[in-house]
């Protein structure tokens, strides 16, 4: 357990470290921790007999960034492309995915498709949103936009182990993650209600002023809903292929799935509700 805290608190201040550096450092960091992802992915796949073209998938991680990151970025591609470049990334590697199928039939060829697909969108798809966070609305508020999530989803994560020890009795999922409670999930959702506010008007999160006390309620809840979502999704995979953790690149912690799933969910969820009330 002391390894555990001791890694997460480690990584977290290094992450909060590289927030603060932005995209030079956030860049680097996504590439290596989506390309650990797709291979610890495409390991546990492997486990139950499904194939993904996992060398498509780092490619496609790489043609991420630039799809990623907003106009009027030096490595953005608007500027020159008619329409938006993540759409056009995904259209293009749909297109791909299915030329290869039909190039090249068997049995399998609509399993590796689907199962390709849904390891792009889940892992380098949903985690490019780091980089799309971090710039909008620009790189100085950029900070307080891609924190906002982060601090939810650790808030999230504290409250729910907090309130899950002290008061857990009735499981969440037993058949995904035993461990897990209602009154945990609970308690998670009610941590970062309360956490978000205060970060909000601390961060001064969106152009010109912090978030609304309401929508900033509203979001940690979402943001907290969502996250616990991604690290129930993440179970189901690994219960599927059979396997406790996605991998053992840290101590204590499993895999890099294992710490980055919540986040896969709550990234892309912040943006789109950020959007909505005019703050991204």
């Amino acid at each position: 357990m002391w390894a555990r805290i001791g890694s997460a608190f480690a990584a977290f201040l290094a992450g909060l470290a590289l927030l603060w550096i932005g995209t030079p450092a956030l860049v680097p960091l996504f590439l290596v921790l989506s390309g650990i992802g797709v291979y610890e992915y495409a390991a546990m796949l492997r486990l139950r007999g499904v194939r993904v073209h996992r060398t498509i998938l780092i490619v496609m991680t790489v043609l991420t960034v630039p799809a990623a990151l907003p106009s009027g970025h030096p490595l953005a591609p608007t500027g020159w492309l008619p329409f938006p470049p993540r759409e056009a990334l995904l259209v293009g590697f749909v297109l791909v995915l299915l030329g290869i199928a039909t190039r090249q039939p068997h049995r399998d060829a609509l399993t590796t498709v689907v199962y390709t697909l849904l390891g792009y969108l889940w892992i380098p798809g949903f985690f490019s949103y780091l980089l799309t966070l971090r710039e909008f609305p620009d790189p100085v508020l950029g900070l307080a936009t891609v924190l906002l999530p982060t601090l939810a989803v650790v808030a999230s994560d504290v409250g729910g182990w907090v309130f899950g020890r002290a008061f857990g009795r009735t499981p969440l999922s037993p058949d995904l993650s035993p461990d897990k409670t209602v009154e945990g999930a609970i308690g998670g959702l009610v941590l970062a209600a309360a956490v978000t506010p205060f970060a909000a008007a601390l961060l001064h999160a969106g152009p010109g002023a912090p978030l609304p006390v309401v929508i900033a309620l509203g979001f940690g809840v979402a943001i907290a809903a969502v996250s616990q979502i991604g690290d129930l999704f993440e179970s189901l995979v690994k219960r599927w292929a059979g396997v406790k953790d996605a991998g053992l690149f840290l101590p204590g912690q499993g895999g890099v799935l294992d710490r980055i799933d919540s986040h896969l969910f709550a990234l892309p969820v912040a943006y789109l509700l950020l959007s909505f009330v005019g703050h991204v």
